[in-house]
């Protein structure tokens, strides 16, 4: 099991945020999954359903997408999970199929609205550190994207560097592959957003990811709050 804590910069720079923890190993991220497929077209048409008619300022006036828009309007972002069910519901556009283990977060992702990261334990360094963006600090983008990162951002950070921000997504050197067979899931909520929904968010995760992988072996489920 991983060790993970979280900084008293974190702590005091962001009250009443929390952070969820799930580490998942002995998964198969190789194997086709019609069960996975399956819940994605459910997911797809419970999305269509639940917010047909919605425009813009709809999704915004969920108490959910309200409080990460207040995060992200700090840093003068727009929530990408927020764009991303914009994308479904008001485009048509489907779920995407990038690997199980990933699938099984953005899924999860779709229908809490927590943000939630996954990442391939054997690619993390040393201890785990919830923590805050610092002047200086920096972190090379999933793209490959050398990109200076902006102070008091939520981040993950390991032994090599920052391996999250919430607003500039993971890093390239934890990124599950085919061949992830242990992998930690990390749902960031700020204030606003509820505990239980946290836990909800990685117990869903949880359940689609058994849809592939049913002897799939919880290391951790657990919350830290600030």
């Amino acid at each position: 099991m991983l060790s993970i804590s979280s900084t008293e910069e974190w702590q005091a720079s962001h009250p009443g945020a929390v952070i969820g923890l799930l580490e998942l190993s002995g998964i198969d991220n190789t194997r086709h999954s019609p069960k996975l497929n399956e819940r994605k077209q459910e997911t797809e048409a419970y999305l269509r359903d639940r917010y047909k008619g919605f425009m813009r300022q709809d999704f915004l006036s969920l108490p959910v997408m309200a409080a990460y828009d207040r995060y992200y309007k700090r840093f003068n972002k727009t929530y990408h999970v927020q764009l991303q069910v914009e994308s479904i519901v008001l485009k048509g556009k489907n779920l995407p199929n990038v690997s199980p283990a990933v699938d099984a977060n953005f899924m999860a992702e779709m229908g809490t609205l927590v943000l939630t990261a996954g990442h391939d334990v054997a690619k993390l360094h040393g201890s785990i550190s919830i923590d805050v963006s610092r002047e200086a600090d920096f972190m090379t983008q999933m793209n490959g994207t050398h990109k200076a990162i902006r102070a008091g951002d939520m981040v993950m950070r390991d032994a090599k560097g920052i391996s999250c921000s919430v607003i500039y997504g993971q890093d390239d050197r934890s990124l599950i592959s085919p061949e992830t067979s242990r992998v930690l899931y990390v749902a960031y909520a700020p204030a606003g957003v509820p505990a239980e929904l946290v836990d909800t968010q990685l117990r869903n995760i949880e359940q689609n990811v058994r849809l592939f992988s049913q002897a799939a072996k919880m290391e951790q489920l657990r919350l830290l709050s600030s």
